[in-house]
């Protein structure tokens, strides 16, 4: 017959036993949602996920605005005259060439994209984040020169951009609108958040 001691001591090693699994368990169980938040949620993946757009039925000179990453991305059909201007602007621009990089490297020359027209750029002020609006139509317009060449207003604080969102000289904004990564996954379909493969 087991002595009284052995007993005790046979069950304190149980016990203690016992005791460091559910620890373990408990501490395993507390740490997993701790863990867990490292991980992006379907919500934030899908949040940067790149997004398809259709733009079969953007008519030159239309622009459509779609959402990426929580902005306002502009797609623009522009037409010949539109393109056509963008040259002689260069004197008057700040960053003419896009030396800045606010484009990816497909989208560095004078129409700032993969299509000569079909303009793809976040629609955000590089000065104070807000929202410009198009005016396209050439000539004299409230808040904007008698010699306007068409392009955008931000309203906030008077920053201009021509058709390719080049800035114009001596404006609040610093730098020329940004051109997401995009690419096309057929003539009439455009990837945004995803750049072209080479």
């Amino acid at each position: 017959m087991a002595s009284d001691d052995s007993v005790d001591e046979g069950k304190r090693r149980f016990l203690v036993g016992a005791s460091s699994v559910v620890g373990g368990i408990g501490v395993a169980g507390a740490a997993t949602p701790f863990v867990m938040s490292f991980w992006p949620s379907e919500r934030a993946k899908a949040a940067g996920a790149p997004i398809e757009v259709d733009i079969a039925k953007v008519e030159p000179g239309q622009k459509i605005d779609v959402e990426w990453r929580g902005k306002v991305v502009w797609i623009i059909n522009r037409t010949k005259p539109m393109l056509d201007s963008l040259p002689k602007l260069n004197p008057v621009l700040a960053d003419p060439d896009s030396k800045v990089p606010q484009q990816p490297p497909y989208c560095k020359n004078i129409h700032r994209s993969i299509k000569d027209a079909m303009f793809v750029a976040v629609g955000i002020c590089t000065h104070l984040g807000c929202s410009p609006n198009a005016r396209f139509a050439p000539g004299a317009q409230p808040s904007l020169p008698e010699d306007w060449p068409g392009g955008f207003l931000c309203p906030c604080h008077g920053s201009t951009f021509d058709l390719a969102g080049r800035v114009f000289k001596n404006k609040p904004a610093p730098d020329n609108l940004r051109v997401p990564p995009h690419r096309y996954l057929a003539d009439n379909k455009l990837r945004i958040g995803e750049d072209q493969k080479a």
